[in-house]
């Protein structure tokens, strides 16, 4: 299959060009998409789910072009990490460190699963342990020392950046501006400031295992030879895309680039790299001192998932984005609209009208903004729509973007439950107040709106067009 095969429209701005690009991937049945996971030791936050969510997105688009089964997404879990060690021994004092590394890794590992499926975000084809991939890395680690671009010393082994000519290139700075912007381990062992850790001694009680390059010390891996090992394990030693936030550029990103490019003697690791923009709380940069520190588990008691995937959505991913309360409301009103369009119709599985109209923005760089506006003018064409072919067909273009799971009546279900509202108590009140406007009875109507009120419902009154009868409809007023 040829290259004029393998473009199916899509255009991609790569961090490593610094341009949009047109999208032809090495081998069109085998798409293969690298993206950084998870490190398992708390809850993730708001920032943590904004590459999940753009990432499920460009998945849904490349198996919507090239077939799911064409489709290979792999997405890490980093489970030996320094913030890990420090959690096991504050959760669990009285178990060995192991023991307690695992159960916090386990343990969190499926709270970070509960939650990205709240937010609709598909599994991805593979999710490798960094553990599992030890061996791998040790294999890696000894490449780069045979080939000159690595050396061990103090029982560490550091990538020799000088080794490297073009390092760099992926962040677009110099060797002096990377130097000054970073934070560089001094060490007395580094050849030159800027290199790094592909491998360091364990301290006691810490995760260890045998040392590569003949270190009679047991160890455990860097962060950053983690992800080449496991893309190269699932995805070879070339690939299509490779994604995470803006912040994993340099030094993360820049380094996988150096060590998978120098271990294999090849041009690329991933043939085009992708960015999400920084999130922002409120105005302000997230953090625990500020106290705006959000996590998805606690978003997900208050506002659906469909909300929260939908506010994330209406920035473009590049861009950075603000995070607010009125953000989530003006989107749960919108998916209020979309749902009420789409009715309890299930989802067309024809030829779809509508989708190339969603798909023209998603096929340039994922302007997920331009698609939200476009499905606002198929939204109201829906909700005219009388035989029911037009809410199904847009129910179908809303699962591209990972929205329009559930029916109009399981949506406002689910609305009124995540409200903690008591609904047998609403439509108890609500059947006392028409029937005390029935009888005219217009001061103990309105004492009985302002008890439903009070319940945090909001209370409509509208005519039925077809018969002229008023009729009391209610909604949670969140």
């Amino acid at each position: 299959m040829g290259e004029i095969e393998a473009f199916r429209g899509v255009r991609l701005h790569n961090t490593l060009t610094r341009r949009k690009e047109d999208f032809v991937p090495f081998d069109p049945a085998d798409v293969r998409m690298y993206v950084c996971g998870p490190t398992v030791y708390d809850y993730a936050h708001i920032g943590n789910a904004r590459p999940v969510i753009v990432f499920d997105v460009l998945y849904r688009l490349l198996r919507h072009l090239y077939g799911a089964e064409h489709v290979t997404y792999v997405r890490n879990v980093t489970d030996v990490d320094d913030k890990i060690n420090a959690r096991a021994a504050e959760e669990f004092p009285d178990l060995p460190l192991n023991e307690a590394i695992r159960k916090v890794t386990e343990k969190t590992e499926a709270q970070f699963h509960a939650d990205m499926d709240a937010l609709g975000a598909l599994r991805p084809s593979h999710e490798p342990r960094a553990t599992e991939h030890i061996e791998g890395m040790k294999r890696m680690i000894e490449k780069l020392v045979a080939r000159g671009n690595a050396y061990v010393a103090a029982d560490h082994v550091l990538f020799d950046v000088p080794s490297m000519p073009d390092y760099g290139r992926l962040s677009g700075r110099s060797l002096d501006e990377m130097l000054a912007g970073a934070r560089v381990d001094v060490a007395p062992y580094k050849r030159d400031p800027m290199d790094f850790v592909l491998w360091k001694p364990s301290k006691p009680g810490e995760p260890a295992w045998p040392s590569p390059c003949g270190i009679a010390a047991p160890g455990r891996p860097g962060w950053h030879i983690e992800c080449s090992a496991m893309a190269e394990a699932h995805l070879g030693t070339e690939f299509d895309i490779h994604g995470g936030g803006i912040d994993l550029v340099f030094p993360h990103h820049e380094n996988e680039i150096a060590q998978s490019r120098c271990a294999h003697a090849a041009p690329l690791m991933a043939r085009y790299w992708l960015h999400n923009g920084f999130l922002q709380v409120e105005g302000e940069k997230m953090s625990k001192s500020l106290g705006n520190f959000v996590t998805v588990h606690e978003l997900l008691k208050d506002w659906p998932g469909e909300v929260i995937r939908l506010n994330m959505l209406k920035t473009h991913y590049r861009q950075p984005i603000d995070w607010t309360v009125k953000g989530l409301e003006e989107s749960r009103k919108v998916l209020d609209r979309w749902h009420a369009a789409c009715g309890d119709a299930e989802p067309w599985t024809g030829e779809n009208p509508v989708l190339p109209k969603l798909l023209a923005p998603l096929l340039d760089d994922l302007n997920t903004p331009l698609a939200i506006a476009t499905l606002h003018h198929v939204a109201e064409e829906a909700a005219d729509d009388h035989d029911g072919d037009d809410r199904a067909m847009f129910r179908a273009a809303l699962g591209l973007l990972g929205l329009g799971g559930l029916t109009a009546s399981e949506w406002e279900s689910r609305r009124r439950a995540g409200a903690g509202v008591d609904e047998a108590l609403v439509e108890s009140l609500i059947a006392r107040r028409v029937e005390a406007r029935s009888a005219k009875n217009w001061v103990e109507a309105d004492r009985l709106r302002a008890e439903i009120e009070a319940l945090g419902v909001a209370v409509m009154d509208k005519k039925d067009p077809g018969t002229g009868r008023l009729v009391t409809t209610w909604e949670p007023k969140r």
